[in-house]
């Protein structure tokens, strides 16, 4: 029985991922035009994921690095962050009040509270490692060009 390995095909959104990846190490200067519009036009050639390694391979960390540095990205670092922050605040008013209503003399929401501020604390602060800590990935890692 002749077993030959399958090739898995790759999708549009797998592409564009991709290319943001290419048109950011172009923006940086870590690719020319030329050989950044060579490597679009093979990128958008290709019909199997394992066409799209070779394409980033040579860019410090597989390019992402460099896209989770884009405005975008940075944005939504920052969104995250914010909702973070908005839904610790409303947690912090629904247990004061409950507190309030329930006429306890101990001040029970600190403790929960102390965990809801630990976890914005250290989201504040692994924010500045978003390639590596917030910035979500469009596919599942084992999906991605670069998974072996």
């Amino acid at each position: 029985m002749n077993e030959t390995p399958t090739r898995m095909r790759t999708s549009d959104q797998e592409r564009e991922q991709v290319a943001e990846i290419l048109r950011a190490a172009m923006t940086e200067g870590r690719l020319t035009l030329e050989e950044g519009e060579e490597r679009l036009a093979t990128l958008y050639g290709t019909k199997f994921r394992d066409e799209l390694g070779p394409l980033t391979a040579d860019l410090p960390g597989g390019g992402r690095p460099a896209l989770a540095n884009t405005p975008e990205a940075r944005l939504a670092t920052r969104r995250g962050l914010r909702r973070h922050t908005s839904f610790v605040f409303l947690a912090a008013g629904v247990l004061t009040g409950l507190w309030l209503l329930s006429g306890a003399h101990f001040f029970w929401p600190a403790i929960p509270l102390v965990f809801l501020v630990m976890g914005l604390a250290r989201h504040a602060r692994w924010s500045q490692y978003g390639h590596h800590y917030h910035h979500r990935q469009r596919v599942a890692p084992w999906n991605a060009p670069d998974y072996r």
